[in-house]
């Protein structure tokens, strides 16, 4: 017991002691103790400090660097309410985000279970093998037609015994309007500007390719696919002693005639050419493939006909066709989808622009996008132009997001160096567009918390586009930096808009 008191004296004692110092030096340093007796408690952080260090929508894009002009919206998927915006009813080129607008369309007016065919057709009977008149090549628009399928369709024929044709071999692409290039504004050899035509193959491209030879080149240009890759008459190229143009194109009597500079060859490559005469592209491939399995046919015609039908090929449902449309991006498959579904819908379309104004005229009412003005189905054409707000109320319309938001490709988060971002947290599909000088991207977000945000974003340097054209130069010099710095800014407005939505604090 005793013990245990004077622990408690010899500890009161220390703490006695400890004070009374305190109290000496505080009536020495009598100042000094007014001041820590006035100094106020430190206040507690706010409660949105987090979110006050997110930087604003302008901030990025000053700190983006880009030149011309950002315009974007964020909205609500479910009610449509708009979380922020800038400059939201800025008129700017699409690019393929056109095509988000034609999927649509073609889904609306097409059915997602529609297929396209192409067929053999006969104007006789079949008499020892032969065919007693005329052996038909039909096409039915197939965007993605390519030499394996004709290789099938010829299969067909040869299974049912036949062997050769007595009449002609005709041609019918006459199934949608022929138009030479989808956008004259881009350069001549461009693969991804092709021909349309009821009748179309490999996109519309020929396969070129060279290797160093000695002093020349050898030069090879083909229909290649998977399983067949057949020598062409129909495009033929030679090699020019010149630096520019990289390749000229001369239309010449049934076939295209190119030209290439010696000095953008080097040792060896390859690319695709655009083709300009696709129904008799089709119809060289289709004798090729079939001569391969024994039938003979004699050099196509292009002819309109009827007859009886006696082989044919299906394309992938619609549905397929639109999610790879959006998947890679192409062309071709876009015109052909915007075309076929203004003549399902009774409309006398001749030209790509005014299938384009009438699917223009069907959004405005559809999907409730005021400010849109296509050109064209792919958004290839930089004088096609729509607005981010636009393109949010067309997301956020009713049954969109179910329908389209399947089809479209994961965007996936990167980090500084390029490399992707594993287990982000937020989780983006979307469609993306690039033009010399323009990205656009749209899409839906999903941000932590459950919440789903549809979204539009379009960069561009219309200006700066239009002099590059001018030079006609396929990538002018700053496009891939330009391009490469909006794709930056989409991302960190995504990051910003995903790091808000958790706690609702949308600024306004």
């Amino acid at each position: 017991m005793m013990q245990t008191e004077n622990s408690r004296i010899n500890r009161r004692g220390m703490l006695g002691l400890l004070l009374g110092g305190v109290a000496q030096a505080g009536m020495a340093r009598g100042a000094l103790a007014q001041d820590l007796i006035a100094s106020p408690l430190p206040k507690p952080r706010p409660a949105d400090l987090y979110l006050q260090s997110i930087p604003t929508g302008e901030a990025l894009i000053e700190a983006s660097g880009l030149s011309g002009e950002v315009s974007y919206v964020v909205a609500d998927s479910l009610s449509g309410a708009i979380h922020e915006s800038h400059v939201p009813l800025l008129r700017l080129p699409p690019a393929s985000v056109a095509k988000t607008v034609t999927a649509l369309y073609a889904l609306e007016h097409l059915g997602a279970d529609y297929r396209f065919a192409t067929r053999v057709l006969r104007s006789g009977p079949v008499v020892d093998g032969i065919v007693q008149g005329d052996l038909i090549l039909a096409g039915g628009g197939d965007p993605t037609l390519d030499t394996d399928g004709l290789a099938v369709l010829a299969g067909q024929l040869v299974e049912q015994g036949i062997k050769g044709v007595s009449g002609r071999f005709l041609i019918d692409d006459t199934a949608l309007p022929r138009i030479e290039e989808i956008d004259a504004g881009q350069t001549e050899y461009a693969g991804y500007n092709p021909t349309v035509s009821g009748l179309n193959l490999n996109y519309n491209r020929v396969h070129f390719e060279w290797k160093k030879q000695g002093e020349g080149y050898s030069l090879k240009m083909d229909a290649r696919a998977e399983r067949f890759a057949p020598d062409v008459r129909i495009a033929r190229i030679s090699v020019a002693a010149r630096n520019l143009p990289v390749f000229d194109h001369v239309a010449g009597q049934g076939r295209d005639e190119w030209t290439v500079a010696q000095s953008a060859l080097g040792n060896g490559g390859a690319r695709w050419l655009p083709v300009r005469l696709p129904g008799l592209y089709a119809g060289e491939v289709f004798q090729a493939v079939a001569s391969a399995q024994g039938l003979r046919l004699p050099q196509g015609q292009r002819l309109a006909a009827s007859g009886e039908e006696i082989a044919r090929i299906e394309s992938a449902p619609m549905s397929v066709v639109v999610r790879d449309m959006l998947k890679y991006s192409t062309n071709l498959t876009a015109e052909v989808l915007g075309l076929t579904a203004s003549r399902a819908r009774g409309l006398t379309v001749g030209s790509l622009q005014a299938s384009a104004s009438a699917m223009s005229d069907w959004a405005r009412g559809a999907l409730n996008m005021r400010h849109i003005s296509f050109v064209d189905h792919s958004g290839l054409g930089g004088a096609s132009e729509v607005t981010t707000v636009d393109l949010a109320h067309m997301l956020v319309a009713p049954g969109v997001e179910a329908r389209l938001a399947p089809l479209l490709k994961s965007f996936p988060m990167k980090d500084g160096q390029g490399g992707v971002i594993k287990n982000h947290p937020l989780s983006v599909v979307a469609k993306t567009g690039t033009l010399n000088f323009v990205s656009t991207l749209a899409g839906y977000v999903d941000a932590p918390g459950g919440k789903r945000m549809a979204f539009a974003i379009f960069v561009a340097d219309v200006p700066r586009r239009e002099a590059a054209q001018a030079q006609g130069a396929e990538i002018p010099q700053g496009a891939r930096t330009f391009n490469g710095r909006a794709k930056k800014l989409q991302q960190a407005l995504i990051e910003r808009w995903g790091a808000l939505a958790p706690a609702d604090a949308f600024p306004g």
